[in-house]
């Protein structure tokens, strides 16, 4: 029987795992690489946007995928394909081999999304360390984000050595350990895997409740006089207020079905927590936006280069705001209990930081004198304005993973995950045409802008802490 590793074992693989995977020096130039073999800001906008058309494509079978099947494989598979990736984009650095790469990057991601969030809470679930989690996560995050600084500042030296081919199988190389480290993770038994379904709806339901669901009616205890307790079924799922369980009438089939009947299975299980529990239902729209929002990161390069900053100096600048990042993301352990309201407030400020500091970066590309004081200014200001938003993401993606209580939990997370990416979709196709009329910092402080809607959101949608968890804020 394999031995099962600690706690601060599986810490330390999870951090690893995040922190080697974006170690990567092509982070802080490729927007500059496109542009210097002769791509325009509207193809590089087409690159991103192809990048996120494939994994909003793949984001949910890949999730559903995860639930059937070795999540370990997968996310070994995913660091495969990012290095062929960047392999790609070595080798054949034209529109086509960025495209190409882009597509083997987006279901690399695909892959990752949901999978490494549901292989890491189902180990502690079966640990009986589901609060470790938060904590546990921010250091994921933290550790990419630490990785990120240390591959942008890498990047410098890097390109004065030898240009975007040393950067190029740099990248590559640490891809390439990101995907050993894929290896070394544990196959951590799922909470309730798809043959377990029916196990799942004997501890939820009563036998009563069940007969009841199955003919659509409450069932008839004083849970029936509780508001928000419809019941729904679709015969492969059914639906008791805040809880997704399975049908009876699907149990027999679920235990003699084969890889693509459960597979499908877990797509409907998955897809319908995501849509009908409130709790899920919001954890999984405000995920999504928080994350979809920050796809403005990928123009802070061409902000930086836009008004003067030499590409030697862009990734320093870039540099800020992935410590931003970093800081939200190691503060996700103490600011996990924070109320709907406070993460609003956050994310308030968030946005108005993130809009002053495109700002006054853009003034630069007026005063060649004060280039780098003002770049400074408004990149740090974009920095701390990222930060919180990190933050705000990491807190809602624990939030969420706690609301889960379906079998399909990769299958859920990756939901958020494709909404996000229609969200990063927008984002990339509105930049492609605010550049034909105004000028970079101009649309990103837009940009930044929208975190004020979202903030009003935020109170309604931050799903609730469990019972039992501590006091919110």
């Amino acid at each position: 029987m394999p031995t099962v590793p600690s706690l601060r074992s599986l810490t330390i693989r999870a951090v690893l795992f995040k922190g080697i995977g974006d170690l990567i020096p092509l982070y802080a130039l490729y927007s500059l690489l496109f542009a210097d073999h002769g791509l325009s800001t509207g193809q590089i906008s087409s690159l991103f946007a192809i990048w996120s058309t494939t994994a909003f494509l793949l984001e949910v079978p890949s999730g559903a995928w995860a639930d059937t099947v070795s999540r370990r494989a997968l996310l070994a598979l995913s660091g495969v394909l990012l290095t062929a990736g960047f392999a790609l984009w070595t080798l054949l650095p034209t529109y086509l081999g960025f495209a190409v790469g882009f597509v083997l990057w987006g279901a690399a991601g695909a892959l990752v999304s949901g999978t490494f969030e549901a292989l890491l809470y189902d180990d502690l679930a079966a640990r009986g360390e589901q609060s470790a989690y938060a904590r546990i996560l921010g250091y994921t995050r933290a550790a990419s984000e630490t990785a990120i600084v240390v591959g942008i500042v890498a990047a410098t030296p890097l390109y004065l050595w030898g240009g975007y081919a040393l950067i190029g199988w740099s990248s590559v190389g640490f891809a390439a350990l990101h995907t050993m480290i894929a290896m070394s993770f544990p196959s951590a038994p799922k909470v309730v895997s798809a043959a377990e379904i029916d196990e799942l709806e004997d501890e939820e339901t009563t036998p009563a409740a069940r007969s009841s669901a199955d003919r659509g009616t409450s069932p008839p205890d004083d849970r029936a006089a509780e508001p928000n307790r419809d019941v729904s079924t679709d015969g492969l799922a059914t639906t008791v207020g805040d809880r997704v369980v399975s049908g009876d009438a699907d149990a027999k089939h679920r235990r003699t079905a084969g890889p693509f009947a459960r597979y499908r299975t877990m797509v409907k299980t998955g897809v319908g927590e995501a849509i009908r529990v409130r709790a899920v239902r919001n954890g999984v729209l405000l995920g999504a936006v928080l994350f979809g929002i920050t796809a403005f990161d990928e123009y802070f390069a061409l902000l930086a280069e836009s008004v003067g900053v030499s590409t030697a100096v862009v990734p320093l600048l870039v540099g800020l705001t992935v410590l931003g990042s970093l800081g939200g993301s190691v503060l996700a352990g103490r600011t996990e209990g924070m109320s709907g309201r406070t993460m609003a407030i956050a994310v308030c400020l968030g946005g108005v930081l993130f809009l002053g500091g495109a700002l006054i970066a853009g003034l630069a590309e007026h005063r060649p004198n004060a280039v780098y004081v003002l770049t400074g200014l408004g990149f740090t200001a974009i920095g701390l304005s990222y930060g919180i938003v990190y933050n705000a993401g990491v807190v809602a993606g624990a939030r969420l993973q706690d609301a889960i209580e379906g079998p399909a939990r990769a299958t859920v997370t990756s939901v958020s995950g494709l909404l996000g990416e229609v969200v990063a979709l927008a984002v990339f196709a509105f930049a492609a045409l605010a550049t034909t009329w105004w000028s970079m910092s101009t649309t990103l402080a837009l940009l930044g802008a929208t975190m004020l809607p979202i903030a009003l959101l935020t109170p309604s949608w931050l799903p609730p802490r469990p019972p039992g968890s501590g006091p919110t804020e």
